[in-house]
């Protein structure tokens, strides 16, 4: 077997890609990272507006990405956004799974919609789009990657997310079963756990929460206070290792569920 340089380990040139959610917070660092390491990366998501500034950055980094509207929850979108990847790029390689919703809410005051629409997007949405890659990728005859977002919610329990904890559990399971059940294609199944990650989505949350009475600052602190690395997660630090699963450094890691907490749930 040839042993590949460190440069060639991290190099995506002549891949396709898709992130879904890549407009904006941890989905664009993964579209930067993938983009920056060679990959040309089709951003799936409702917000054109912030998708498309993603992509002028990558353009003007020497990238290539192109953009289409397309529901996460959405089996239709999830087969068109697929074919649309495959079309553009000439293949379709990597999928990350990177769509979701983090909607808190404590079990008492969960509604049926509210369920449904966590369940739809964070995990209806990440069986589809991987069932609508690995077609394409068998049809391509040359393996393929897939990384999905969990969340270390669907490995330890907390409060007022029962509906998110259960969408991420499900991936985390989601994750091993179609590992399984598509290695014999080569097509490798893995998934990251985000613990904190400061986004512009969290801090809107925050600022919510705090608007309704709720001292989510104190929580926060307290959060961080337990990491044993000091501090929160940055969407960058999710985006290195989805560039690893991606990679040829990579190559024989399947079905493999890898916590990005700071050692949270060390503690």
């Amino acid at each position: 077997m040839d042993r590949k340089s460190n440069a060639e380990l991290l190099d995506l040139g002549g891949k396709g890609a898709i992130v879904t959610g890549g407009a904006v917070g941890i989905g664009r660092s993964i579209c930067y990272r993938l983009a920056e390491a060679g990959a040309s990366v089709m951003i799936a998501d409702i917000d054109l507006d912030e998708a498309s500034k993603t992509i002028e950055k990558i353009r003007a980094r020497g990238g290539k990405a192109q953009v289409i509207r397309a529901d996460a929850s959405s089996v239709e979108d999830a087969n068109r956004a697929i074919e649309a990847t495959a079309k553009a790029f000439g293949s379709l390689d990597i999928l990350v799974n990177n769509a979701g919703v983090y909607p808190t809410c404590p079990a008492l005051d969960t509604t049926e919609k509210l369920w449904d629409k966590v369940l739809s997007i964070n995990l209806k949405g990440t069986f589809f789009y991987s069932q609508a890659a690995a077609r394409e990728m068998i049809k391509q005859a040359k393996g393929g990657r897939i990384i999905n977002l969990a969340s270390i919610d669907g490995l330890h329990p907390h409060v007022e997310v029962a509906h998110y904890g259960a969408s991420k559990g499900g991936v985390v399971m989601l994750t091993r079963d179609l590992a399984l059940e598509f290695a014999p294609y080569q097509i490798l199944v893995n998934a990251i756990a985000p613990g904190s990650i400061m986004t512009k989505g969290v801090e809107q949350e925050r600022i919510a929460r705090e608007a309704a009475g709720k001292t989510t600052q104190e929580l926060m602190d307290e959060f961080v206070r337990r990491l044993p690395l000091g501090r929160p997660g940055f969407p960058d630090d999710i985006a290195k290792v989805v560039l690893f699963l991606a990679s040829p450094a990579a190559d024989y890691v399947t079905g493999t569920v890898i916590p990005v907490d700071g050692g949270y749930l060390l503690s």
